[in-house]
C-alpha cells in the first residue's frame, strides 16, 4: 500500500475514528488510520485554501487601493461572468458563485499534479464521480425550483406531445448519464495526464519533462474550463421556460 501523505495521515490520527465509523454504519469496513485517504484530505485542503482566499478578499476590500488577492478574484468574477451571461442568459448572477467555485476547485485539484510525490485527486473516478453528483443535484434542484416539479419533468417530454412516450424515457436517461459524462471525461483526461508526465519524469528527468509540465497546466485549465462550461449549459437547460 502506497505510503500516505503527512497531511492524511494527520487527519486520520485526529478523525480517522470518526470517519471510520460513519463509512461502517453504511456498510463500507474502514479503519482509523486508513479511514482518509490522499484525495480526500488534497481536497479538503483545497476547500480551506479557497474559503481563506475569498475570506482575505472579503476583508480587505477597497475601492481606493484594492490589494492583489481583490484583483484577482475580480478577474476570475469578470471573465466567468462573461461567459455564464453568454451561456446562462438572465438571471446568471444567481448561479455564478457555484460555477466559480467548482472552475476553481477542479483547476487547483488538477494543479495538485504537478507537485512532485502528488497524485492529483481529480485522476480518481470516485471524486470526479462526486464533483459530477454535485453538478446533477445542483442544476436539478434548480431547475425544478424556477419550472415547479411538472414544468421540470414535462421540459423532458419534448415539443410533440404524441411522442412524449418514447421521449421522455430517452431525454431522461440521458439526463442522467451526464453524470458519468461528466466524471469520466474529467478523470479519463488527467489520468492519462499524470501518466504521461510520471512516464517522461521516469524516462528522461531533465529537460523534456518540462514540456509535458507545460502541457498539464494547459491539460488541467481546459478541463477546469469544460467542466465549468457543461455546469453552465446544463444549467441554461435545466432552468429556461418554454414560451
Amino acid at each position: 500500500m502506497p505510503e500516505q501523505l503527512a497531511l492524511t495521515r494527520l487527519l486520520n490520527h485526529m478523525f480517522g475514528g470518526l470517519f471510520a465509523a460513519l463509512l461502517n454504519l453504511v456498510g463500507i469496513h474502514a479503519k482509523p488510520e486508513t479511514a482518509i485517504n490522499d484525495a480526500f484530505a488534497l481536497q479538503l485542503l483545497v476547500v480551506v485554501g479557497l474559503i481563506a482566499f475569498f475570506v482575505i478578499v472579503r476583508l480587505t476590500l477597497s475601492v481606493e487601493k484594492p490589494g492583489p488577492a481583490q484583483h484577482i478574484a475580480e478577474l476570475i468574477y469578470e471573465a466567468i461572468g462573461e461567459q455564464a451571461e453568454q451561456v446562462i442568459g438572465h438571471g446568471y448572477r444567481s448561479y455564478q458563485a457555484y460555477v466559480t467555485c467548482i472552475f476553481l476547485f477542479v483547476l487547483i485539484n488538477n494543479l495538485l499534479g504537478l507537485i512532485p510525490g502528488i497524485i492529483a485527486p481529480t485522476t480518481s473516478i470516485m471524486v470526479t464521480l462526486g464533483l459530477a453528483f454535485t453538478t446533477f443535484l445542483y442544476y436539478t434542484f434548480h431547475g425544478i425550483r424556477e419550472q415547479g416539479p411538472l414544468g421540470y419533468l414535462r421540459h423532458f417530454a419534448g415539443p410533440v406531445w404524441w411522442m412524449s412516450w418514447l421521449i421522455f424515457p430517452i431525454e431522461l436517461i440521458s439526463d442522467v448519464a451526464r453524470i458519468m459524462s461528466l466524471s469520466v471525461r474529467l478523470y479519463a483526461n488527467m489520468f492519462a495526464g499524470d501518466l504521461v508526465t510520471l512516464v517522461f519524469f521516469s524516462l528522461v528527468p531533465v529537460g523534456i519533462p518540462v514540456i509535458f509540465l507545460g502541457l498539464h497546466i494547459f491539460v488541467s485549465l481546459i478541463q477546469a474550463f469544460v467542466f465549468m462550461l457543461l455546469t453552465m449549459i446544463y444549467l441554461s437547460l435545466a432552468t429556461a421556460h418554454e414560451h
